[in-house]
């Protein structure tokens, strides 16, 4: 599919001259009509994807960062994204592709920064502190019980794994300030919900809203999030409406959450923020 490159006037968009956006006219198509549509809440937006195949690394295809919108690839992260980026739109009133664009870096770079490899939120503990700061999302850590376990995080996976991400690969000098991003994160604590305490119960129902972003926690050594998703009760349980690279699709995931954790050893329990 031919790929656009353009320049957009920041001055509307982002506040500053000549930043570059990448994607199709099929994307900026899309982002409007939803934005002008009916669809008004989190999960009405989330499944306007459902089908939408699942590919990973889309954010890698330029040799130089930039803004990459791409709403007919999606993975686990940029899917949560789109949708975020979406509703942020929608709450505001805003209707244009550039108004998505902007609400789409605001979520995705730390602090809103021009898109820069460096601040782009990696990892996802980084993402929700720094989406938590800017007041898009709201960090749920409470009651105990369910909330009875605590993830002390420790991420080095990026610098010790360069050769894993195309980007970083490219530009080793860029590699310091990864590894300054895995510092600031390492050693912080926060309370999770473990896999055992997820039953179908009127407290997980009163601690998680449908439309809540999951944040499945990871045991692998260096990293701190596995996979993520939105959050969907059905009469079963807690679902995972997700960019799967399992289901190669973004999907309602089938089994309950609980069931899915229990068939990923490397999967403890989950953190949760509110949009």
């Amino acid at each position: 599919m031919k790929r656009w490159i353009i320049f957009l006037s920041l001055i509307l968009v982002f506040g500053s001259a000549d930043a570059q956006v990448t994607y199709s006219k099929k994307d900026s198509v899309k982002v409007v009509e939803i934005l002008r549509g009916k669809d008004t809440t989190i999960l009405d937006i989330a499944r306007r994807f459902l089908g939408v195949p699942y590919v990973a690394h889309t954010l890698e295809v330029n040799p130089e960062e930039q803004l990459v919108v791409n709403l007919r690839q999606l993975d686990c992260t940029t899917f949560v994204e789109t949708v975020l980026a979406l509703k942020r739109c929608k709450d505001k009133g805003e209707k244009t592709f550039g108004d998505y664009c902007r609400r789409l870096q605001e979520i995705r770079y730390e602090s809103g920064a021009e898109p820069d490899y460096t601040k782009r939120l990696h990892y996802f503990t980084l993402w929700m502190d720094d989406n938590a700061k800017m007041g898009i999302v709201k960090d749920v850590e409470t009651p105990n019980p369910p909330y009875t376990a605590v993830q002390k995080v420790s991420t080095d996976y990026m610098t010790t794994h360069v050769k894993s991400y195309k980007m970083l690969s490219a530009h080793p000098a860029w590699v310091p300030a990864i590894r300054n991003m895995e510092k600031s994160i390492s050693g912080k604590r926060y309370r999770y919900i473990p896999k055992a305490q997820l039953k179908n119960t009127r407290l997980l129902r009163s601690c998680i809203h449908d439309g809540d972003i999951i944040s499945i926690l990871t045991n692998i050594q260096g990293l701190d999030t596995q996979h993520i998703g939105f959050a969907v009760w059905q009469k079963d349980g807690l679902h995972l409406l997700n960019a799967s690279s399992i289901h190669k699709k973004v999907v309602l995931e089938p089994m309950t959450l609980r069931q899915y954790l229990y068939r990923h050893k490397t999967m403890p329990g989950i953190r949760v923020c509110r949009p």
